[in-house]
């Protein structure tokens, strides 16, 4: 990976917002989610790379899905790795509620972690508590931790965690150090990210969610100097989905096996769920959110507001793009 895949990388997730946006608000989760993954893929597709989804919606063979080990790209120029989200939030999306976006890492060759689409516990805090708070540690601990580190007091702190049966004692633990709650129904990768930057009000992620987002925030908090760690979910029992009914901890098991992962309880670090030398991670607002706004259909224009952060030259850039429709008649600056 170099420098000159930044802008490339920014279109994709801009086409995947754009395509789902056109559907905000209209209650078609799965519909605006296709429509995102068809724009991520053709974007993709048009690039001068060997690119591979290591990480994603769906495993092999799930098409339409930008699904595990598909390969993107016109097959020639660099080899690189992609964590995706094309339509991250669909709910938030289908409903036109805050924090909905198009989202990926993307890193050189075997620089993502290399996963099924499992569950993930996280958390993550800002760059001031990176290596202090320990994803091991219970919340009450790691709470102190965070307050003496960040010099505020726990009535202070505002934890987010997914409004999920699953957290139902670690928010009561959480509530009982004085700290306050931030439910998300969906989208933790904002969420995560937001622990990256002062000023947010977001002090921790904690809890569980989808591991293809927890790669994704990964590559993001890693670029940032943030903390984040990640543990693999494969107990149906844990993970209280109704999308697992059907699955066994035993073969879920069988699963990570398959996949070369020998040790299913591992935490993992930032550096190590984004490994590669280059990680750079782009997300596009299809919903307005805390770090950018959402897709605006104009008369003569559509406008995206989107965040890329790289280690390659470490910064972060946060752009307003207008795409100019043909025959654009008054463009507005904003």
């Amino acid at each position: 990976m170099d420098q000159s895949l930044i802008q490339e990388i920014l279109e994709i997730v801009e086409q995947a917002a754009i395509a789902s946006a056109t559907l905000s608000g209209k209650g078609l989760k799965d519909e605006a989610d296709a429509l995102a993954v068809d724009a991520m893929r053709k974007r993709m597709n048009k690039i001068n790379m060997q690119g591979k989804i290591v990480i994603g919606e769906g495993e092999r063979d799930e098409a339409p899905m930008l699904y595990i080990g598909e390969e993107v790209g016109t097959g020639n120029g660099p080899g690189v790795d992609f964590a995706v989200d094309p339509c991250e939030g669909t709910n938030l999306c289908a409903y036109s509620q805050r924090g909905s976006m198009a989202v990926l890492a993307a890193s050189d060759r075997g620089g993502l972690f290399n996963a099924p689409d499992f569950y993930m516990k996280k958390l993550a805090a800002p760059p001031a508590a990176k290596g202090k708070v320990d994803i091991r540690k219970s919340a009450t601990e790691n709470i102190k931790i965070l307050s003496e580190c960040l010099g505020l007091a726990p009535d202070e702190l505002t934890i987010v965690v997914m409004d999920r049966a699953r957290h139902k004692d670690l928010i009561a633990e959480i509530r009982a150090t004085g700290a306050r709650i931030q439910p998300i129904s969906d989208g933790d990768v904002q969420a995560a990210i937001a622990c990256g930057f002062a000023g947010t009000g977001t002090h921790c992620l904690m809890g569980i969610g989808a591991a293809p987002e927890g790669v994704i925030s990964a590559a993001a908090m890693r670029a940032l100097g943030g903390h984040f760690q990640g543990q693999l979910v494969y107990d149906p029992a844990i993970a209280q989905t109704s999308e697992w009914a059907d699955m066994t901890k035993e073969g879920n098991l069988q699963r990570l096996a398959e996949m070369g992962i020998t040790d299913p309880d591992k935490v993992y670090e930032a550096s190590e769920l984004a490994c590669g030398e280059h990680v750079v991670f782009a997300g596009s607002g299809i919903t307005d959110g805390l770090l950018f706004n959402g897709v605006k259909f104009e008369a003569d224009c559509t406008r995206t507001s989107s965040l890329i952060i790289s280690n390659m030259n470490n910064t972060c850039s946060f752009t307003t793009t207008i795409h100019m429709k043909d025959g654009a008649q008054s463009i507005a600056l904003n």
